[in-house]
């Protein structure tokens, strides 16, 4: 079935694709100029190409060079990249570590070789919560692209394989595979944990805590009990929402991203992107990473973030991934979708299933049909299979003989998780642009209750999260308040993740008072019920109107006429001091756990709405 494509979505694509037009014609002219020469065994000179496969096993040798102990043997094969993000600090790359034997071997089937290009730095959001090395978090991103390119820079590889699946890990694999735009590139995942303590319990203890109603015993027992082995965490944070991205532009094999590490058919998954990506490079089907993530592409991948309601850091790394490929975004372009295109799912923090239930109910292979069936998605575009977008509507599973069959979901296992376009559970989806004299900024209102989406309320400022932490225990926020915390944003301090605050601020709201936040910080892909304008942009460290804000003034957060107001008359909003960075916050800044390394990323951030990219 082929839907027109609704007129939004295509006037939206249409607007992106006129304003990105001279920066993406430049992008293709560059990758399609690299993708013109002859494979690096045979263009570059001799030491280069000895040097790059000394230590190759002398079969693999003959294969990309052409010499079999120093004799000229049968043709050559490709050579594939292996960019690899494993750790086993991170529950999701974990499994990753064995993946390169494996890939190695299925290479060799087919007459190809692969190499370990290179590793790619990852952290672990849920380790640095609240920690100095959150201030890493954001700018992590762009370190892993840059060792991605660096990976990449040794240019003997005909096609990439890219292994990573956490929240800054996926986006900075996909800027740095961008930036080798005329390879073939398939990302490889390792899927969720299986479940454990449901999310509602975790965060119930979690509140308790916050109360002083449990200690730190009772809560170390509830989160080991969620977070209890290998695969990513199971609630629709920034790092599944990677993954059901990924799904929507293309990029995996179809249907990979949540079978879970243990499971038999995850192996076979990973041989059969050793086999997309040889295939794309064998028959020369024009499928470079750089053609496939094209203006529809990334559109594509805005409306599954909004029809699943996805994590909020998106509006920031998706920026920048189409900057990485000559496209310009902006949050317009998701407020605009977000009107149109429905919400398909309750995941939490959304909902109370967690990926598992939601992969049991149909997955991202039910919604992008629905998506597809309902002519929100653009169905005629490259992916990295010859089938094209209609083929990642499959569920796979593995046949006796071991062989991979994909199947049409059908309809929705549990409608409480997934459900058809024809009758979604908004008619619109979970991200809202505010905007008035505080800025620019964004909210996720798919998980807050519809009677919070307006909330108008004395604020209280503060220059940090530990400073609304002391002032939650002290007991000084038992009110109707919108709590301001600044000098988060990108150039400050690296824009860390506040979800730290999650607890305290949803106690609060569930003792009756009406509260909110506002910052030009993030907040964790995992940001719920508690109303809280982010990506506060101009930041306040550039001189942007969160410096203007005093205790006491009252903030009205309106969701639905998409405005956040200071309640000030624009006479005395003007004549208003800016604030600077408190000295003894400013002086802590950088240093310490290697912040002093990424002075260079604050100064040259660009604000959030622009991706806050670093390298551009």
């Amino acid at each position: 079935m082929t839907a027109t494509l609704h007129p939004v979505v295509d006037a939206i694509t249409r607007r992106i694709i006129e304003r990105s037009a001279p920066t993406r014609s430049a992008y293709l002219a560059q990758i399609d100029l690299a993708a013109q020469r002859k494979p690096g065994a045979d263009r570059m000179g001799c030491a280069n190409v000895a040097h790059a496969f000394a230590a190759m096993p002398d079969g693999d040798k003959a294969r990309v060079t052409g010499l079999d102990k120093f004799k000229v043997v049968a043709e050559k094969g490709p050579n594939i990249g292996i960019v690899n993000a494993y750790n086993d600090l991170l529950s999701a790359h974990a499994p990753l570590q064995h993946y390169p034997d494996l890939i190695k071997e299925e290479s060799r089937k087919h007459g190809a070789t692969a190499q370990v290009a290179g590793g790619v730095p990852a952290m672990c959001d849920g380790v640095t919560q609240g920690t100095p090395g959150m201030e890493l978090s954001l700018f992590s991103r762009d370190a892993i692209a840059m060792a991605t390119a660096i990976s990449l820079s040794h240019d003997v590889f005909d096609a990439a394989l890219m292994l990573g699946v956490c929240d800054k890990i996926v986006p900075g694999l996909l800027i740095g595979a961008l930036h080798f735009g005329h390879l073939p590139t398939v990302f490889v995942p390792a899927g969720p944990m299986t479940s454990g303590l449901s999310n509602n319990e975790k965060s119930k203890v979690r509140e308790k805590a916050a109360q002083g109603l449990v200690g730190r015993t009772e809560l170390l027992q509830a989160e080991s009990a969620a977070y209890h082995g290998q695969g990513t965490c199971t609630f629709y944070g920034t790092a599944n929402s990677n993954q059901m991205l990924l799904e929507a532009m293309g990029l995996h094999v179809p249907g990979t991203a949540f079978i879970n590490p243990g499971e038999g058919v995850r192996q076979e998954l990973t041989r059969e992107a050793v086999r997309t990506v040889l295939e794309i490079t064998k028959t020369k089907r024009f499928a470079p990473i750089g053609h496939v993530v094209d203006e529809r592409c990334i559109v594509n991948a805005m409306v599954a973030l909004l029809a699943t309601g996805g994590s909020t850091n998106h509006l920031i790394h998706w920026v920048a991934v189409a900057r990485a490929a000559g496209i310009v975004i902006d949050w317009n372009d998701f407020s605009a979708l977000s009107d149109v295109v429905p919400l398909l799912t309750r995941v939490y923090p959304n909902g109370s299933a967690d990926v598992n239930q939601f992969q049991a109910a149909g997955g991202p292979g039910f919604v992008i049909r629905e998506l597809l069936d309902a002519g929100y998605m653009h169905a005629e575009v490259l992916t990295v299979r010859a089938g094209g977008l209609r083929e990642f509507v499959g569920i796979p599973s593995a046949t006796a003989n071991g062989a991979l069959q994909w199947a049409d979901p059908g309809a929705s296992k549990d409608d409480s998780v997934v459900r058809p376009a024809s009758s979604p559970f908004s008619a619109s989806g979970g991200l809202k642009l505010l905007k008035g004299n505080l800025g620019r900024s964004v909210i996720k209102v798919s998980a807050v209750p519809d009677d919070r989406h307006i909330i108008e309320a004395p604020c209280r400022v503060f220059d940090s999260q530990d400073a609304l932490h002391k002032a939650f225990s002290a007991d000084e926020l038992n009110q109707d308040v919108i709590c301001v915390v600044r000098w988060q944003g990108p150039q400050a301090n690296g824009m860390p993740e506040l979800h730290k605050l999650t607890p305290p601020l949803a106690v609060l709201q569930g003792k009756g008072y009406r509260v909110a936040l506002v910052t030009d910080g993030r907040m964790s892909g995992a940001s719920g019920k508690v109303p809280a304008a982010i990506h506060v942009s101009p930041e306040a460290a550039a001189g942007g109107p969160l410096a203007r804000v005093q205790d006491g003034d009252v903030i009205r957060l309106d969701a639905n006429a998409e405005t956040l107001q200071v309640l000030v008359s624009d006479a005395e909003w003007a004549a208003r001091p800016v604030a600077t960075m408190p000295e003894e916050l400013r002086a802590a800044n950088g240093i310490g756990m290697g912040r002093e390394l990424f002075a260079n990323f604050r100064r040259n951030a660009l604000t959030a709405e622009e991706g806050a990219c670093t390298w551009l």
